[in-house]
């Protein structure tokens, strides 16, 4: 199922490799201004996942140098949001419901999130509306995973 965004991501894609990432982030950050904030930036996407990075840069630190709590969300919002807003068509409208966010320990480096829909979750999107937990991996330059998330996202057709 195609919506415009999903149409616009073929497009960068039909670009040479080197650009999908930068334009990709491009796209996003036009439309989601404050994920342009923190300088959150694409690596890949697919229909059925999407791939990001924040740095650990000032911007989003916090007050002992790692990425700061709310930033990470951000991060999670970001990947989840893209993943479910691609497969989502054009005629609804999506909205994050709510984040459960457990912060295990200390954020060490760059954050990467991973965001995965699966074909079930992707069948719903033809009704109306509904509700639908996306989930996320997010992992520091350890590989591990510091916080684990998962966030609930909402479509409703536009009025």
């Amino acid at each position: 199922m195609a919506n415009r965004f999903s149409r616009a991501i073929v497009n960068i894609k039909k670009l040479p490799k080197f650009s999908h990432s930068f334009l990709l982030t491009k796209l996003f950050c036009s439309q989601v201004k404050y994920a342009n904030t923190s300088k959150v930036r694409i690596l890949d996407i697919q229909t059925q996942q999407v791939t990001m990075l924040m740095a650990n840069r000032k911007r989003v630190q916090n007050h002992i140098g790692g990425v700061h709590a709310i930033a990470a969300a951000l991060l999670a919002e970001s990947a989840t949001g893209i993943v479910f807003g691609i497969n989502l068509p054009d005629r609804c409208l999506p909205l994050l419901k709510s984040l459960t966010i457990n912060y295990q320990r200390r954020m060490q480096g760059d954050l990467t999130a991973v965001a995965v829909i699966s074909d079930e979750q992707i069948a719903l999107l033809t009704e109306e509306k509904g509700t639908m937990d996306i989930a996320v991996s997010i992992t520091d330059e350890s590989g591990e995973q510091p916080i684990e998330c998962l966030m609930q996202w909402a479509w409703v057709t536009k009025k």
